[in-house]
């Protein structure tokens, strides 16, 4: 599969951002827990992805070979008054306009540190792309608003959380991820509202030898259905599996554990 243009990235970024501030100036209650992440309030929830994006421009804008601790990132908690959306507002706004002025100053291949081992500015676009999008959603439907995403960035949100999984693991011995391996046993995501020119169809094979997949329709052991933007947010686990947009075919064990053991690393 091809991933998204730089410039595509750096798009996406700016999109999202606009729309969390939006979010964030719609009257809902700051204080409010986020139901998806309810360790968070929204006012927590919309810090940690400014601060992140922040982190992330740092680093690229000075293409750092290390990571950089958050306390040596200006801005990184956000404004001193909390509760007050027209300050947070503010310093979202100048978060994203911080990582897309780096990332398009710097180019997708000028090195920088990643926890990755992708060592360039083009894997911090894609991953505060993914951040963004799949934190604006946490936060619309904490404040009970619609969530939508472009069906070229949700199937590329769903690659990259595989390939994320596929990195866990190559290089962390103790994630949960290691508990799926066994008899080969499949998993279908099936995307019921595109056209065959974004083949939002993937199929996921557990082995033995553990975590494989590729785009495609093929018969599996478990089917999730549904609108893409659905089947995004049930494979984030921002979705219950028994949601009305979705659909689970098969074995819904398996998909279980995989939303259990299949971890951000």
């Amino acid at each position: 599969m091809t991933r998204l243009t730089h410039d595509r990235y750096c798009q996406e970024i700016a999109h999202q951002t606009e729309q969390l501030r939006a979010v964030v100036t719609s009257g809902a209650d700051l204080s409010r827990t986020v139901p998806t992440t309810p360790d968070w309030s929204l006012e927590d929830l919309v810090r940690h992805v400014g601060g992140a994006v922040r982190w992330a421009a740092l680093m690229v804008r000075t293409g750092a070979e290390d990571e950089v601790p958050e306390e040596r990132v200006p801005g990184f908690g956000g404004p001193e008054a909390w509760g007050d959306p027209g300050a947070l507002d503010a310093w979202l706004a100048e978060s994203g306009e911080l990582i897309v002025g780096a990332l398009r100053d710097a180019g997708p291949d000028a090195g920088v540190w990643s926890w990755a081992g992708i060592g360039n500015a083009g894997f911090w676009a894609r991953r505060m792309t993914h951040e963004l999008i799949v934190h604006r959603a946490d936060a619309t439907l904490a404040a009970g608003l619609p969530f939508e995403v472009a069906p070229d960035a949700a199937a590329d949100a769903i690659d990259e959380w595989l390939e994320i999984v596929e990195w866990a693991q190559r290089t962390q011995p103790e994630d949960e991820v290691h508990e799926l391996r066994g008899p080969r046993r499949t998993l279908h995501l099936h995307a019921t509202d595109t056209g065959p020119e974004l083949d939002a169809e993937w199929l996921i094979e557990l082995t033995e030898d553990g975590v494989s997949w590729r785009r495609g329709h093929e018969k599996a052991t478990v089917a999730l259905r549904g609108p893409l933007t659905s089947v995004l947010l049930a494979f984030y686990r921002r979705l219950p599996l028994d949601a009305p947009e979705v659909e689970v075919l098969g074995e819904r064990e398996l998909l279980e554990a995989w939303l259990k053991r299949a971890t951000f690393g």
